[in-house]
C-alpha cells in the first residue's frame, strides 16, 4: 500500500455528486485502446463471453463488447451514468428493483445482453449473475479507496469462474505528488491481491502523462495493463 494515499477516502455520495454536476473527466468517448489491442488475449478464442465491468460508469466499451456478441454485467452507483449509457447507446431498457439489495436497481437492454446494477459494488455478489468468464477493470481499482483493495479483490475473486480472464488497468506515479483519485496501484500489490489464486501477466505499458496530470504536480505517469487468469 502506498502510505501517502493509504487513508484517502471518496464517499459514494461524492461519486454520485460528480455525475450530477457533470464532473466526469474520467469518461472516455471512444473504446479503450488497450482493450482493443488486447481483446484476443482476454477472449482467448471463446464466443459469447460473459464480462463483468466494475464501476462501469457509462463506458462505451460495454456497447462495443455487446456488439461483438458478448454479454456485459456492470455495477455503478450513479443511475445518471447508467441511464446516459443506454440513451447514448440508443438502447431501450427496463428498470427493476433488486430484491436482495435494498434500494438497488438493475437496468437491462431489450436483448438482455447488457445488465447494469445500480448499487454499492460491495453489495453485488455471485448470487445475482453467477460467475464470469472475463472481466475488464479500466477505472475501478484506481478509484476505490486504497484501504478497500483487499475487500475489492475478494469480491473479484468470488466472481471469477475457473479460467476467467481479467484485464486490469492500473496507474503508476509518485503518490507523494498527488492524493488521487485516480490512485496509484503498485505492481507488487496486484501480485499480493491476486497472486495466490491467479496467474498474472503484464501485457502493456504506456506513457499516460497529459497536461492535466502535469497540472496536478505529476512529472511521470504510466498506464499498465495486467492479464490476471484464474487458476483452474
Amino acid at each position: 500500500m502506498s502510505a501517502p494515499q493509504q487513508n484517502e477516502v471518496m464517499t459514494l455520495a461524492e461519486w454520485e455528486e460528480g455525475w450530477q454536476q457533470g464532473m466526469t473527466g474520467f469518461h472516455v468517448h471512444t473504446v479503450n485502446k488497450m482493450l482493443e489491442i488486447n481483446m484476443d488475449k482476454v477472449v482467448a478464442g471463446r464466443t459469447a463471453v460473459k464480462f463483468f465491468i466494475p464501476l462501469c460508469g457509462k463506458a462505451v466499451d460495454m456497447k462495443w463488447l455487446a456488439d461483438l456478441g458478448h454479454s456485459v454485467v456492470g455495477v455503478e452507483i450513479s443511475d445518471i451514468a447508467i441511464r446516459q449509457f443506454f440513451e447514448e447507446s440508443n438502447m431501450s431498457y427496463t428498470e427493476e428493483p433488486v430484491p436482495t439489495i435494498p434500494g438497488a436497481k438493475v437496468f437491462r437492454n431489450k436483448e438482455k445482453t447488457v445488465s447494469l446494477y445500480q448499487c454499492d459494488i460491495y453489495s453485488f455478489n455471485s448470487s445475482l449473475e453467477g460467475q464470469f468468464g472475463a472481466m475488464w477493470d479500466r477505472g475501478a481499482m484506481v478509484a476505490i479507496n486504497p484501504n478497500d483493495r483487499e475487500k475489492y479483490a475478494a469480491l473479484i475473486n468470488s466472481l471469477m469462474a475457473p479460467g476467467c480472464r481479467f484485464l486490469l488497468d492500473t496507474l503508476l506515479y509518485n503518490p507523494e505528488h498527488y492524493t488521487g483519485p485516480p490512485f496509484y496501484v503498485p505492481n507488487e500489490q496486484v501480485r499480493t491481491l491476486f497472486g495466490s489464486t491467479c496467474d498474472i501477466e503484464p501485457l502493456q505499458e504506456e506513457d499516460f502523462l497529459t497536461e492535466d496530470f502535469k497540472s496536478w504536480g505529476l512529472d511521470s505517469l504510466t498506464e499498465k495493463l495486467h492479464l490476471i487468469v484464474r487458476k483452474s
